[in-house]
């Protein structure tokens, strides 16, 4: 709500809004009622969006995502450029402890990204409090989600052990995630040009001439590599990687997902032969 009214200041009469009731709750409905509303007296257009089948899974990914793929069908529908939502920096903090949690790399520390396509996230400096202060102070009508504190999900867990942590900054976390956002792109304008320069297409395989490239864009490379070849299959998760690496810098061959590699001072890597039937 509070980025609704910083837009539409911001903005006048060139925003729309929706909101996703994803179904979850007795009161989403009213809730959102309460946003088309608001908008109403606003003069911004509203719509209420709602999943075509019921939640199921694990709840909070499977909402999200069916959340951004409805968001996206009413962009196009509706001719609108970008899409903005409220992640803050509390948000950012959150992700970022959870993807250390996971031993993630530097694209998992960037935390959430200020663009992606044509998302937009403009809040990511401001803390949880500013915009609720914000609110507050302009009467503007909001709700507090219960699953934010539910501590069936980890991030509502983690959530309640951040608030006893006053000595954390957010907003210093959130500067930590953009000047790591920095660097992945950086790092992925460099593969892309090791990839030009080293990776050549032979008879049935892809070679890369790994000498004197870093290990962080040896994974980027390989991982890449293997995409190629092997399109179709799901991609090895960055341990495996890891673990891959360090053979293949040995100069032996492994076999990691739908590839063969054979390591040394250049890389080859094949399509796996199908397994025979028993």
């Amino acid at each position: 709500m509070a980025l609704l009214d910083l837009a539409s200041r911001q903005y006048p009469d060139r925003i729309e809004a929706a909101t996703v009731d994803h179904g979850l709750r007795a009161e989403s409905a009213v809730e959102a009622e309460m946003v088309g509303e608001h908008c109403a007296s606003r003069s911004i257009p509203h719509a209420i969006l709602y999943p075509a089948t019921p939640i199921q899974g694990s709840i909070q990914a499977e909402a999200r995502a069916v959340r951004y793929a409805l968001l996206e069908a009413w962009m196009d529908q509706r001719g609108l450029d970008w899409l903005l939502t409220a992640h803050h920096a509390d948000d950012q903090l959150e992700t970022l402890v959870m993807r250390l949690n996971r031993g993630s790399g530097v694209a998992g520390l960037a935390g959430v990204r200020a663009r992606r396509g044509r998302i937009l996230r403009p809040l990511l400096a401001v803390r949880k409090a500013e915009l609720e202060a914000h609110v507050r102070a302009a009467g503007i009508p909001y709700v507090a989600d219960p699953s934010n504190v539910d501590a069936r999900f980890d991030r509502a867990r983690l959530r309640g052990h951040l608030a006893q942590a006053a000595w954390l900054d957010p907003q210093a976390a959130a500067r930590s995630a953009a000047a790591l956002a920095d660097t992945e792109e950086a790092l992925g304008w460099m593969a892309d040009r090791l990839y030009a320069e080293r990776v050549t297409r032979g008879a049935d395989a892809l070679v890369l001439d790994s000498g004197d490239i870093p290990r962080e864009l040896l994974r980027r490379l390989l991982a890449r590599m293997m995409r190629d070849t092997a399109p179709d299959a799901p991609e090895p998760r960055g341990e495996r990687i890891d673990q891959a690496i360090i053979q293949l810098c040995r100069g032996r061959r492994v076999s990691i997902g739908a590839c063969v590699v054979t390591g040394g001072v250049h890389w080859s890597v094949r399509r796996a032969p199908p397994r025979r039937s028993p």
